[in-house]
């Protein structure tokens, strides 16, 4: 079936064009810091998790866009997600790859990877994290070829197959659980250090992973490619729309927590990304951003007038995208570390090595969605033909 993203207008090989070349100006950036370290980067002592842990945080949340709409689907028979489930499955394959990706290039050299596999611990955290997030995508991956097989064919998908979409549901919940656990295990980070860490992951990534689907399916539909048709997009909105209340919730709820009960360590983090912190507030801005944009989202969604507007939808879903990837692709990795345990307000702004190499792994992960997607296409319309 692959063969099929072989053949493309002028506009479709111009696209993966660039992408390959922002891929290839990634990996020389990555190369470059094989051989100097990571000394090339912002990162520091004591700032050592920095944009590329919060981009791997950002995307397992990304990984639940399969959930939002599979788990409607095949559980509860929703009609309206027959043609945009296979788009889910897809984008949150690719998302939790790109998300291994991240943790890749943030372990300095790619063979401390062996030691996490070489010498496993029950006790280890990452061990576990390693094994939910290549499980998910093997999943994911058996799954949507055997369905664009079956479609391909015009025979109904195996029994199998309706198991592994049943097990692929938790599974997709325990990729999140497990990333949040590796936050909030760590005692002397206050400000990850809290039980709603994993019921804010899972809020977060159902906000920008079903925001991303609506603009995706718009997007699609605006070019001519693909149609998933106005039930699937109105019903997507409402679950951005509750998702993100749930998000906004959660997040009141950290705060209320920390200002209530005024411990120092705790209201420290939550000044220095929202006011800065003797005298540094790199972050204050963007945070700020991302709070206003939820806002938007939210004023918008809730109103059901503006949220039926083709024109405000869009905005909408991209405002929610956007601040849930300030907050939880950056934010939150700074927001643990700074200030540190002796108080001191550490700066760290990621440089231009940095994104270069986050560049490259969007565009690894737009092109793989851009071939796959129109593998998915070219089989649905020989079938439709």
């Amino acid at each position: 079936m692959l063969e099929k993203a072989l053949a493309g207008s002028r506009r479709y090989w111009l696209w993966i064009g660039f992408l390959l070349a922002v891929c290839f100006l990634g990996l020389f950036e990555w190369l470059r810091e094989q051989q100097i370290g990571l000394g090339l980067t912002a990162l520091t002592r004591d700032v050592p998790w920095g944009l590329y842990i919060g981009q791997f945080v950002f995307f397992v949340g990304m990984g639940a866009s399969a959930l939002v709409v599979v788990l409607p689907y095949y559980l509860h028979d929703w009609k309206a997600f027959a043609r945009i489930a296979i788009l889910g499955e897809i984008l949150g394959m690719v998302s939790v790859f790109m998300a291994m990706l991240f943790i890749f290039v943030s372990m300095g050299r790619p063979m401390r990877l062996l030691n996490v596999l070489l010498y496993p611990h029950p006790s280890s955290l990452i061990f576990w994290d390693i094994n939910v997030l290549c499980g998910y995508v093997l999943l994911n991956a058996i799954i949507t070829v055997t369905l664009l097989s079956c479609e391909r064919d015009e025979v109904r998908p195996p029994r199998w197959a309706r198991f592994l979409v049943m097990l692929s549901l938790p599974w997709a919940v325990s990729i999140h659980t497990v990333t949040a656990f590796i936050l909030s295990g760590l005692v002397a980070r206050p400000y990850w250090l809290s039980a709603l860490m994993a019921p804010r992951f899972l809020a977060s990534a159902f906000t920008s992973g079903s925001a991303l689907l609506v603009l995706l399916a718009l997007l699609l539909r605006r070019l001519g490619v693909f149609d998933a048709g106005e039930d699937a997009v109105r019903k997507l909105l409402t679950v951005v729309t509750y998702c993100l209340l749930a998000h906004v919730f959660f997040e009141l709820v950290e705060l209320f927590t920390a200002f209530y009960s005024r411990i120092p360590e705790h209201v420290a983090h939550i000044d220095y990304l929202f006011a800065g912190l003797d005298g540094n507030n790199l972050y204050a801005p963007w945070m700020r951003l991302s709070a206003a944009l939820a806002v938007l989202a939210m004023a918008i969604l809730l109103v059901p007038a503006w949220r039926r507007r083709p024109g405000l939808a869009p905005w909408a879903c991209a405002a929610a995208f956007v601040s849930v990837l300030i907050e939880k692709g950056l934010g939150l990795m700074v927001g643990g570390f700074v200030p540190t345990p002796f108080g001191q307000a550490a700066a760290y702004m990621p440089n231009l090595p940095e994104w270069t190499v986050v560049a490259g792994i969007w565009a690894f992960g737009a092109m793989a969605i851009t071939v796959l997607y129109k593998v998915a296409f070219a089989v649905r319309k020989e079938v439709e033909g």
